[in-house]
């Protein structure tokens, strides 16, 4: 393998998705540089994985940018992951790559599964393009006003949202596009509690309502018929 930075994808779920030339790269690596080492050592661990790994996260990414170029200079091989599917998708990691393309030092990728795509895949909404949106403003103002810009969109808009706020993101979606849009909602995919639920806003919540409802969720937006 080549000096440079690896962009390796890591399951967003079950490890049986881990790709062969992502765990052959994690291996040969002289460094990774993870979200948190925590979450990623547990997968190092399950593909006994030596490399050290160090953290790369949206709050030290920007200081660790010239102390990555340096070592690819001087020969080191990179390798980038986050907690689960690909760097830069909604996850830490294009402030590196940036970094190491006006460095002039290569960038590649061992690509694996994203949330986005699969949930897509899943929904029966997909064949003519799509909208990656990711995560939603916090704010209810600035939310609505995201989905206002979704409702002429030809094709499907998907959006990330954390179970804390996906009530209040439903009711908004219902507000803002009307009763009658189809959606489509995964949660916990590929995992053993994977849930996937389709139809009205109305008829996703009442499925959520009064539960404990854990793990990031996709929510996909059908293009209006």
């Amino acid at each position: 393998m080549d000096a440079g930075l690896y962009i390796v994808g890591t399951p967003i779920g079950n490890l049986g998705d881990m790709t062969a030339r992502g765990v052959e790269t994690l291996k040969k690596a002289s460094l990774i540089i993870a979200e948190d080492t925590r979450q990623t050592r547990k997968l190092l661990t399950h593909f006994e994985i030596k490399t050290h790994c160090i953290s790369c996260h949206k709050f030290n990414e920007a200081q660790r940018c010239d102390e990555i170029t340096g070592r690819i200079q001087a020969g080191e091989i990179i390798a980038m992951v986050t907690d689960s599917g690909m760097p830069c998708i909604s996850d830490p990691g294009a402030r590196m790559v940036s970094a190491c393309r006006e460095a002039g030092v290569m960038v590649t990728s061992a690509p694996g599964p994203t949330a986005a795509t699969t949930a897509l895949a899943l929904s029966g909404f997909g064949g003519h393009g799509f909208l990656f949106a990711g995560f939603p403003p916090r704010k209810s103002g600035a939310r609505r006003r995201i989905l206002e810009r979704c409702a002429e969109v030809p094709v499907p808009v998907i959006l990330y949202e954390s179970p804390y706020r996906l009530l209040k993101l439903l009711d908004e979606i219902e507000a803002v596009l009307g009763a009658t849009r189809k959606l489509f909602v995964a949660r916990e995919l590929t995992k053993k509690f994977e849930e996937l639920l389709s139809g009205t806003a109305d008829e996703v919540r009442q499925r959520f309502e009064g539960r404990n409802v854990k793990g990031e969720c996709v929510l996909i937006i059908a293009p209006q018929k």
